[in-house]
């Protein structure tokens, strides 16, 4: 079908919708209604500060949402796209018991079942079957919490979108766990051109079975909507009729579907009330509110978001993305959404969109402001307020504008955007922030400001990034700086400096004025490109973060040996990743000791841990030692090996590039060993080191860029 005219802001809105429904939710999930109202009251707005937890978090709604969905693009964006597939792509993303899912054990989290389920060879749907799981366990919440994304690349085209959506779920659930996310999915791809919220539903229950639990409560709830006209009491008689002693398990879907129908009738079009009613109902609250913030945030839009209290500017587009794809973990949520418009757009055979050439932080979208906020914390401060606007943009059509107050010398006004785990989130509850950095030494930053006509005195602007120094303590460096007069325009180029390997925390810019200087900038962009050029060490200073920018891939990377890394594995390949899928044409090399192991070596263009370019020390079927160059997605492996004798407890040299389509790699300067024959989906990524069942140790890890690409 045709895309909408305002596709691309529709998913903005149900991205937002999304992640501000979960972050109000996540503080009281699972409380009952009972409590809610003793303790909390009608949740009307934020409640974390009064729980006394962060407000951005890591959250499997978010993570799940938005990590499955990449099974299309992961496989070429075809509708052909099968369950098995996207079991696979659960295995590449995931990292088990450490990312995304609840860890809850087999038989007991669906999830975690599911995945036990795929690690064994069992395939989707089998995987997520009543037939293999029994219907208890295969019919719980979690295939509606995950399947937003599934409707937004099919607007306007909900037979689609629940099909999608049947296939997605099938892999870790069935039954009326699947009724369940299709009505969602329905609805919400029928909402990019639907505003009628009976037409919504009539639309989505077509494509679930009349005799399901799910069609037939709808119906009620319906009926009950009708017949009351206070909220509540349509709840008391879901609780009676539908409530969580009439089905089994820890968050069964069906019930949890019924107060998610409550909140949209009930609350109609005005989000405030719809959300209220939804996490005053209790329950999975984070889960429902997600769904019930995303169907509308796509039917009513930005307007819809906007239109009650402020929503948007305590979450600054912010999100976590915890995955085996540790660069796209710090993300937000005009970076999502571009992703998300881009299969869409691809699925109805349309070219990608790349606002300003394809700039990482653009605002092009009505009122984002893509994670930058004022910085409170430094010590000589103005005041700085921080707003989209439109124009004043060199190649797109908005801008942030930084509007300062007291700049009087000595005092500055500063904003960043989060580039890596920020000080706020080291320690957070519930779901680990799994990431890389995305920003990195040696990288090519670019950023164009310009100043306000109507400034009284020249501003000074100086680029800014915050790394991770000695005990994790934030060091700022700066950049090349420019005094513009008012309407002066600038474009600065700075090649990021060595910060001894330590991770980039944040990036931004700095303004300072003369006496009682006032004035605006607009930032009309920041992006960054090409391979690193760095060494991962161990810092002298001490501190962990260093080691935290690593991805967690092996059973055992959390102990401080005379190795600056050592790696445990006891079941399979583990890895430990950094980077980003910024990173195309670039060398690695590291010593690497092998132990107790059946392989060990570094990777490059890592997109997950079934994805990559491997160099590795191994061994062949008849046990002789070589030097391997393999090239993987999934269980599809491309090798080219030759005979190297190595020993156990001896170091050596590895050292792999990629350019293009060609892979080549060396051990102690012989080869190169080359591998051309690969997919071309593997054609960006970033670094890992690699283990085999056993125990392999690396020193120093480098990584720079490489010349064009071999012919």
């Amino acid at each position: 079908m045709p895309l909408p005219n305002d596709y691309v802001e529709r998913v903005y809105a149900g991205v937002l919708g999304k992640i501000i429904g979960v972050y109000l939710g996540r503080p009281f999930e699972g409380w009952s209604y009972e409590r809610i109202m003793q303790e909390l009251g009608e949740i009307w707005y934020y409640v974390h500060e009064q729980r006394k937890t962060p407000l951005i978090v890591t959250d499997d709604d978010i993570s799940g949402t938005f990590t499955f969905l990449r099974a299309l693009p992961d496989y070429g964006n075809t509708l052909d796209l099968s369950p098995a597939q996207i079991g696979q792509t659960w295995l590449n993303y995931i990292i088990e018991r450490r990312t995304i899912l609840w860890w809850g054990g087999l038989g007991n989290s669906t999830e975690h079942t599911a995945f036990l389920r795929l690690k064994r060879g069992i395939p989707a749907p089998a995987s997520g079957s009543i037939a293999l799981n029994g219907q208890v366990v295969a019919e719980q919440i979690g295939s509606q919490i995950f399947i937003d994304g599934w409707a937004m690349v099919a607007p306007g085209d909900p037979e689609l979108a629940a099909d999608l959506a049947r296939r997605a779920a099938s892999v870790s659930h069935d039954g009326e766990a699947i009724y369940g996310a299709q009505v969602i999915a329905a609805m919400e791809a029928q909402a990019f051109v639907e505003r009628d919220l009976q037409v919504l539903i009539d639309t989505a229950v077509r494509f679930i079975p009349k005799d399901s639990v799910i069609y037939r409560m709808i119906s009620d709830i319906r009926e009950w909507h009708a017949e009351y006209h206070d909220w509540h009491q349509a709840r008391d008689q879901i609780v009676a009729n539908y409530g969580y002693d009439k089905f089994g398990g820890n968050c069964h879907m069906v019930p949890n579907h019924g107060l998610i129908q409550l909140g949209l009738l009930y609350g109609g079009d005005d989000l405030q009330r719809a959300l209220m009613i939804t996490n005053t109902a209790g329950w999975d609250t984070d889960c429902n509110s997600g769904n019930v913030g995303c169907i509308l945030g796509i039917k009513n839009g930005l307007a819809g978001i906007d239109a009650g209290p402020d929503w948007r500017g305590p979450v600054a587009d912010r999100l976590y993305l915890p995955t085996a794809d540790g660069g796209r973990a710090v993300t937000d949520a005009v970076r999502e959404t571009y992703h998300v418009v881009n299969i869409g757009r691809a699925l109805a055979g349309e070219p990608p969109l790349a606002p300003k050439n394809g700039a990482r932080f653009h605002f092009e979208l009505p009122g984002s402001v893509q994670g930058f906020r004022a910085d409170e914390s430094i010590d000589a401060k103005g005041t700085l307020t921080i707003e989209n606007v439109a124009g004043h943009s060199r190649h797109g059509q908005r801008s942030l504008a930084l509007r300062c107050r007291g700049l009087a010398p000595g005092r500055v006004a500063r904003t960043t955007t989060t580039t890596f785990i920020p000080p706020e989130a080291i320690g957070m509850p519930g779901y680990s922030l799994y990431a890389s950095p995305t920003l990195y030494s040696g990288q090519m930053l670019r950023a164009s400001v310009e100043a306000d006509t109507t400034n009284e005195v020249p501003l000074v602007i100086r680029l800014l990034i915050q790394s991770y120094g000695a005990e994790d303590r934030l060091v700022t460096v700066y950049g090349p700086e420019v005094q513009l007069a008012a309407g002066a325009q600038h474009t600065f180029k700075w090649r990021i400096p060595d910060t001894g390997g330590q991770p980039i925390a944040s990036v931004g810019l700095e303004i300072a004025g003369a006496p009682h200087g006032k004035g605006t900038i607009y930032l009309d962009e920041i992006t960054w490109a090409g391979a690193p050029d760095t060494v991962f060490r161990r810092p002298t200073e001490g501190g962990t973060l260093w080691r935290r920018a690593w991805v967690d891939g092996v059973d055992q990377y959390d102990r401080w040996y005379a190795e600056t890394y050592r790696l445990v594995h006891n079941d399979g390949i583990g890895l430990l990743t950094q980077g980003t899928r910024d990173w195309i044409d670039y060398r690695v090399e590291a010593q690497i000791t092998p132990h107790m192991v059946a392989s060990g070596g570094i990777a490059a263009r890592v997109q997950g841990m079934r994805r990559y370019i491997a160099l590795t020390l191994g061994q062949d079927a008849q046990g002789s030692k070589e030097l391997r160059l393999q090239a993987r997605i999934g269980d599809e492996i491309v090798t080219q090996a030759l005979p190297f004798t190595w020993e156990f407890g001896s170091s050596y040299r590895l050292r792999l590039e990629v350019r293009g389509q060609v892979a080549q790699g060396w051990v102690d300067d012989q080869g190169p060993l080359e591998l051309r024959d690969f997919s071309s989906l593997l054609d960006a990524g970033g670094v890992a080191m690699l283990c085999e069942e056993g125990r392999v140790a690396f020193e120093d890890v480098t990584v720079r860029p490489v010349p064009t690409p071999i012919a």
